[in-house]
């Protein structure tokens, strides 16, 4: 319900970043955003820009352990929390001595917050006089990756550099603006026209970068404190939404969902403004896409490709499915793929190789720089970042996507990837999730292993387990279909919507042993 102009937005920010200062905090300096979505989380990145120093996302489901180790690994002096997480930071702040500095977001809840300081009293006490000097290209912009396949990372951006390939240049569909003139004019033709709803959660890589393509370009800008799928569409008729940003079917099906109960309801709100919805991070399955178009038939459904170590990269091509053959994407001209020699694969040559990107990268992981030379190379004084997909291209340039390889599968010498398949029992009528994982095998090296949660019609009977496998060899080889499946209420995904593999992997070595599973299927 709160409101603010992009005027009053840069005046809190102008005075938080002055509070920061007058606390001592400067630039380079790390200053941790442990909140949910809302005006205080964009305030205080904006805060932290102004003086030169970093904005650090963490995840609000962390507990103590982890949080432990990002406020160590990123070296925080300051953070700012939801009243909340307070019990949190007070459990872990005697193990981060560099951590001076606490704020706290009013929320309600009475947790303890002894020697803290309140958002507004810390914006209060700011001059809203604009006095900031230093700023420079080379500024950081860190994002924490989500460790849903290892702990996490922060991978470092200088500003110039995210401008160009995280934040779309000021026209992520089309030319660069390099001239700020032109930037200007462009987000003042966007202005009144423009809104985005922003579902993703700003702990998330995908939603920091939607806000920042949105706030350089001039649009409205609309989050919820916590997604909740069933306001979204009164959300769409009274904001006048344009376009979406999500990330994959975590978020997408419960929408489409509460589109189709919307669309049934006596005055359903009117969604017809919708034109885009852009998901990062993970693929609409083709049932979620299907269903989307059906209450939007208007809309655009766009599968972006990108991560966290590249930006934007490119976009689901002509005939872009998310399972058999057709996950393609168009890839911009700064993406290549790189053969175990290093080298650019042959376009048409069917050699995997890895996704990189050229041009604008990132300086490396924070206070790693073991996995920051193996990530990000230079190659005949070209720097590139390598990610950890897996591709080949197409003779007509188009790149065909794999997956992950550090979840992939390998089951009897077969390389497996995990989306594919997961992809493949999402198309199943009685699917509402699945996530895919490979667990220990005698036989095989790795067996193929899937949790899946159920959405049944009303008197509707679940599937069996071997109609689930039946159904998946009609979409995909039969060595890649599940040697087990396991139901359950609910499949484990971060607050992103990303799957999370390791809770996965110990849910289903668990439930496998339970079976009496030990050596193969």
């Amino acid at each position: 319900g709160e409101r603010l102009t992009y005027r009053e937005l840069d005046e809190r920010a102008t005075r938080l970043a002055d509070f920061f200062r007058s606390r001592g905090l400067g630039g380079g300096d790390h200053i941790g955003t442990y909140l949910y979505n809302g005006v205080e989380y964009v305030t205080t990145m904006i805060a932290a820009f102004k003086i030169s120093a970093v904005p650090i996302n963490i995840n609000y489901r962390y507990v103590e352990e982890e949080l432990t180790y990002l406020l160590q690994n990123a070296d925080l002096k300051a953070v700012v929390h939801h009243r909340e997480f307070a019990d949190r930071v007070a459990a872990v702040r005697g193990d981060c001595p560099l951590l001076a500095l606490q704020l706290y977001v009013e929320d309600g809840t009475g947790a303890d917050v002894s020697g803290a300081v309140e958002f507004g009293e810390a914006l209060a006490s700011g001059a809203p006089e604009r006095n900031f000097s230093g700023r420079s290209n080379e500024d950081l912009f860190i994002i924490y990756t989500g460790g849903t396949t290892g702990m996490p990372k922060g991978v470092m951006w200088h500003h110039e550099a995210a401008y160009f390939a995280c934040f779309g240049a000021g026209n992520p569909i089309g030319d660069d603006i390099t001239d700020l003139e032109e930037l200007v004019a462009r987000a003042r033709t966007m202005a009144g026209v423009a809104t985005s709803l922003i579902a993703a959660p700003l702990i998330h890589g995908a939603a920091q970068l939607a806000t920042f393509i949105s706030l350089i370009g001039g649009s409205k800008l609309i989050y919820q404190k916590k997604f909740d799928a069933e306001e979204i569409p009164r959300l769409i008729a009274d904001e006048k939404v344009l376009t979406i940003s999500l990330v994959g079917d975590g978020m997408a099906r419960p929408i489409a969902d509460a589109l189709e109960r919307n669309a049934q309801s006596v005055s359903p709100a009117d969604c017809s403004t919708v034109i885009v919805i852009a998901s990062a991070g993970a693929i609409f399955s083709e049932p979620v896409k299907d269903k989307l178009k059906k209450y939007l038939p208007q809309c655009n459904m766009m599968d972006n490709y990108g991560s966290t170590e590249t930006g934007f990269q490119g976009r689901g091509g002509a005939g872009h499915k998310s399972f058999g053959q057709g996950l393609t994407f168009q890839m911009s001209d700064r993406t290549v793929v790189l053969g175990d020699d290093l080298k650019p694969v042959e376009p048409g040559s069917g050699v995997l190789g890895r996704v990189a990107l050229r041009g604008h990268v990132p300086v490396g992981y924070y206070g790693d720089p073991v996995k920051s030379a193996e990530t990000f190379v230079t190659l005949k004084g070209v720097r590139y970042s390598i990610t950890g997909d897996i591709a080949e291209v197409e003779a007509d340039g188009t790149v065909k996507l794999y997956g992950r390889g550090s979840v992939c599968i390998n089951s009897g010498g077969e390389k497996i990837f995990v989306e594919e398949v997961e992809n493949a029992l999402k198309s199943h009528p009685a699917v509402y999730d699945a996530v895919v994982v490979g667990i220990d095998d005698i036989r095989w090296g790795q067996r193929v292993t899937a949790l899946v949660s159920l959405a049944l019609e009303p008197g509707g009977e679940a599937p069996s387990e071997d109609a689930l496998r039946d159904h998946c060899r009609t979409h995909v080889a039969g060595y890649k279909v599940p040697k087990e499946i396991h139901v359950v209420d609910e499949v484990f995904r971060g607050p992103n919507g990303k799957a999370d593999y390791k809770l996965s992997a110990r849910l289903v070595t668990e439930l496998s042993t339970a079976r009496g599973v030990s050596d193969s299927a």
